[in-house]
């Protein structure tokens, strides 16, 4: 019996050495006027483009940050955050939260990629 519990640890400690390592998505702070937006680490907003706007009915919100990441990565950090964060995915650029739809446009190559949020009342 005293070979078991060494075998056990043994296989745990293999089991945890070739386990895949995955980084946590990680946000750099929020997109302007939309404070509940997270904006994805390795893009950077363009705040001379943003457009805020409340009324009554609601906020409008037009923000655009460009960055040197992948289509596929800025696609995966909002599938993650946003649903943590109250948001319903619709389709693959739109989300909805309580009155308010939110669009996540993705234009330009991997190298110069230019991503455009809009959030405004349904």
């Amino acid at each position: 019996m005293n070979g078991l519990p060494k075998i056990c640890l043994y296989a745990c400690l293999a089991m945890l050495l070739t386990a895949p390592v995955t980084a946590p998505a990680r946000a750099d702070g929020f997109v302007s006027g939309a404070g509940d937006l997270p904006l994805m680490a390795g893009l950077t907003e363009d705040q001379g483009a943003n457009l805020v706007f409340d009324k009554p009915g609601g906020r409008i919100v037009e923000a655009w940050a460009t960055g040197a990441v992948s289509r596929a990565a800025v696609g995966a950090f909002y599938a993650e955050t946003l649903p943590e964060l109250g948001w319903q995915r619709l389709d693959a650029a739109d989300w909805t939260r309580e009155g308010e739809r939110l669009r996540i446009d993705i234009t330009g190559g991997d190298d110069a990629l230019i991503v455009h949020f809009s959030i405004s009342p349904e």
